[in-house]
C-alpha cells in the first residue's frame, strides 16, 4: 500500500519521528501558547509529535491522520504518556470537522506533504475560529530533508502535473499566499534540529531504508531492477557523506533545519 497515506505506513515512521524529531513538537506547543481550556486540532498527526505534548500541556485535543498504523501507534504512546486525546483518521484536505471548531490548529511536518496545497491550507483556516492560532513546522527548500527527497525523486514515479514540492511549505512567501487572506498576521522562524545518533553515514542510510517509508516504497519499487536499486543506494549515501557535519571518525551529525510559522486567523 503506497498510495495516499499508504507511504507512511511502511517501515516504521513512529520510530523515526521518536528518535530524530520529537522535540520539534514541544518547541510548536510552546509557541503556539498551548494549554488548558484550548480546544487543539493537530492535522496529519503522525504518531502524535505535536498533539502528545499538546494534551500533556492540558489541551483538548483531536490528532487527525489519513494513515492509520500511524494513528494505533499514537494511542499506544499517549497511553505509555498516560495522557488522554482524540484520534481520528481524517484526510487534511477535506476535514471532518465544523468551521470555526478550534482554538488553535498545528500540523509538524504532516500536512504539507498532503497533495492539493491549496485545499489543504484552506482546511486549516476553515476549522480554526477566528483570533485563533495556525502553527506548523515545516522542512525548508534549503534543508537536508528537501536535498534528501531531491535524491529519491529519479527513482519515484513521476509527480503529477502541477506538482510542487512539499518543501515549499517551509517557504514563507509561499506559505504566506497559500493561508492568504484567512490570516492577520504570520510569523516565521527559522530552526534547526541536530540529528547525531548515528555512527557514520552508511548507518543512516541503512536506518531510513529500513524505517522511512518513502525509501521503503522506493526500494521496493526497484527490486526487480539492482542496478538502479544500487544506483539508489549509492546516491543516498553519497548525499550522506557530503552533508556529515560530525567529527572524522563520527558519530555521523546532520543539521535538519525548518520553517516554524504561527498565523493569527482572520
Amino acid at each position: 500500500m503506497t498510495g495516499r497515506g499508504g507511504i507512511w505506513a511502511l517501515g516504521d515512521f513512529a520510530k523515526v519521528a521518536r528518535e530524530t524529531i520529537t522535540g520539534t513538537g514541544d518547541v510548536l506547543v510552546e509557541a503556539c501558547g498551548i494549554g488548558p481550556g484550548q480546544r487543539v486540532l493537530d492535522v496529519a498527526a503522525g504518531s502524535g509529535n505535536v498533539a502528545i505534548p499538546a494534551a500533556r500541556a492540558g489541551a483538548d485535543v483531536v490528532a487527525s491522520d489519513i494513515t492509520p498504523e500511524l494513528l494505533e501507534a499514537g494511542r499506544a504512546e499517549a497511553a505509555q504518556q498516560g495522557v488522554t486525546l482524540e484520534w481520528v483518521e481524517a484526510d487534511a484536505q477535506a476535514l471532518p470537522f465544523d468551521d470555526d471548531a478550534f482554538d488553535v490548529v498545528t500540523s509538524s511536518f504532516g500536512v504539507m506533504f498532503a497533495p492539493d496545497q491549496p485545499a489543504a491550507a484552506a482546511e486549516l483556516v476553515r476549522v480554526c475560529r477566528p483570533g485563533g492560532t495556525i502553527g506548523l513546522v515545516n522542512w525548508t527548500p534549503g534543508s537536508w530533508v528537501a536535498q534528501f527527497f531531491a535524491t529519491l525523486l529519479p527513482f519515484r514515479p513521476p509527480p503529477p502535473p502541477g506538482f510542487q514540492p512539499p518543501v515549499m511549505w517551509g517557504e514563507e512567501s509561499h506559505l504566506r499566499e497559500l493561508l492568504g487572506a484567512g490570516i492577520e498576521t504570520l510569523r516565521t522562524e527559522r530552526h534547526t534540529v541536530v540529528v547525531d545518533r548515528f555512527p557514520d553515514p552508511a548507518a543512516i542510510v541503512s536506518y531510513y531504508a529500513a524505517y522511512f517509508g518513502p525509501v521503503v516504497a522506493a526500494r521496493a519499487a526497484l527490486g526487480d531492477d539492482p542496478t538502479r536499486l544500487a544506483e539508489l543506494d549509492r546516491a543516498l549515501l553519497e548525499l550522506a557523506e557530503r552533508t556529515d557535519g560530525g567529527p572524522p571518525g563520527g558519530p555521523a551529525r546532520y543539521e535538519l533545519e525548518y520553517l516554524l510559522a504561527v498565523a493569527r486567523v482572520t
